[in-house]
């Protein structure tokens, strides 16, 4: 029983408390691959946000900064997609009937925000998986320790006379169980909450653009009729 050490316990499971480590494990290294991923691209989100609005607040010209998004219409993203989803749409309306300047502004809020929900879910991707695996990976984990422990009990039924050092390794193959869901769990439940903060206040970020960019437009728009 000194001996034993993690691998050991994992060889004298049952199988099913095996299928069940090995599933909490392909969980674990998955969470962590999101963790890095959505991190590095939450964070080149947000430093994209940062310079878009230093060159749009900077910008004499919308038509100047448009042009140069049209120019690398594929490669745009976050609010620089947003400012070219929206001022397009508002030209294009603007130019169909220039009398309706507020059927315009509608058009690009709409579409504005349509590009804001796309960026969203690019920024999403994945995240929801973390949520998952923090909620069921502690049950998956107590399912198999609860199945090891059943097992170690019924196999001593045919014992006479239990001692603990016969029982004891049974029972910690199957704890084993609940220490990986616990590993599996804890680290997406607080990757999740963290990323899922970061997205919102990315989000927030496009909502304040979008009112923001809007008045502009609307005061143009008064400003040409006039």
């Amino acid at each position: 029983m000194d001996n034993l050490n993690i691998i050991d316990l994992f060889l004298q499971a049952g199988l099913l408390v095996q299928s069940v480590m090995v599933l909490l494990l392909t969980f674990s290294v998955m969470s962590w691959a999101i963790i890095f991923q959505r991190s590095k691209i939450l964070s080149k989100a947000k430093k994209q946000v940062e310079q878009f609005d230093d060159t749009f607040w900077s910008a004499n010209d919308l038509n100047v900064l448009f042009d140069k998004a049209k120019f690398h219409k594929e490669e745009i993203c976050g609010t620089e997609h947003i400012f070219y989803s929206g001022f397009k749409e508002f030209s294009r309306l603007y130019q169909i009937n220039p009398n309706m300047p507020k059927a315009a502004l509608e058009g690009a809020s709409r579409s504005m925000r349509l590009a804001m929900n796309r960026e969203l879910d690019n920024l999403e991707l994945h995240i929801p998986f973390l949520g998952t695996v923090g909620s069921i990976s502690p049950y998956i984990g107590l399912f198999g320790t609860v199945w090891g422990i059943m097992h170690a009990f019924i196999s001593l039924g045919a014992v006479k006379q239990a001692t603990l050092q016969m029982v004891a390794p049974g029972i910690a193959e199957a704890l084993i169980a609940t220490a990986i869901g616990l590993f599996a769990a804890i680290p997406a439940v607080l990757a999740y909450n963290r990323l899922s903060l970061s997205v919102s206040r990315i989000e927030q970020n496009y909502l304040n653009f979008i009112d923001e960019f809007s008045s502009i437009l609307q005061r143009q728009a008064v400003a040409v009729r006039k």
